[in-house]
């Protein structure tokens, strides 16, 4: 059996999207409570993520809040968006690579505080590469990479 491509995960959405109702335990003072989690699939991110213009950027985070707000959810699953925002990367890689121009600029999203996401395709120093071409200034603190004053450059859905 073939290996499925990034595109063809990108292209499958399975049952998705969902909502699932989450139980919140009962903490002391507190009742329980039922919040919402949405799990999108790739394919909305990869919709959110195109519409990033060139010197703009967005994070994760605020990809997950824009989904949830669209399906009245109260959160969105963390671990399957970044599995899905790295499908997205490596699908418009694959894309890039059989010659097409029809590309998702994933490398304008970053994680949490602006940081750069090792797990993109040529990890963070094509991201670095790619960003700084736009004009954005990323620095090391550590072993992480940040674009500088991001929060300045962040695009509003």
């Amino acid at each position: 059996m073939q290996k499925k491509s990034f595109n063809d995960k990108l292209a499958s959405n399975g049952d998705l999207p969902k909502i699932i109702k989450i139980e919140q335990k009962k903490s002391e003072g507190k009742d329980s409570s039922v919040k919402t989690m949405l799990v999108a699939p790739a394919s909305e991110y990869d919709q959110v993520m195109r519409r990033i213009p060139k010197g703009k950027l967005i994070t994760s985070d605020e990809i997950r809040t824009f989904l949830a707000k669209k399906y009245s959810a109260d959160y969105t699953c963390q671990l399957t968006a970044g599995i899905f925002i790295n499908i997205v990367a490596n699908a418009s890689e694959e894309r890039k690579a059989q010659g097409s121009s029809d590309l998702t600029p994933y490398w304008r999203t970053l994680k949490k505080y602006g940081q750069l996401n090792e797990k993109y395709p040529g990890g963070v120093q094509t991201q670095k590469n790619l960003l700084e071409s736009e004009g954005h200034e990323v620095i090391q603190k550590g072993r992480k990479f940040f674009v500088k004053d991001y929060k300045k450059a962040l695009y509003i859905l």
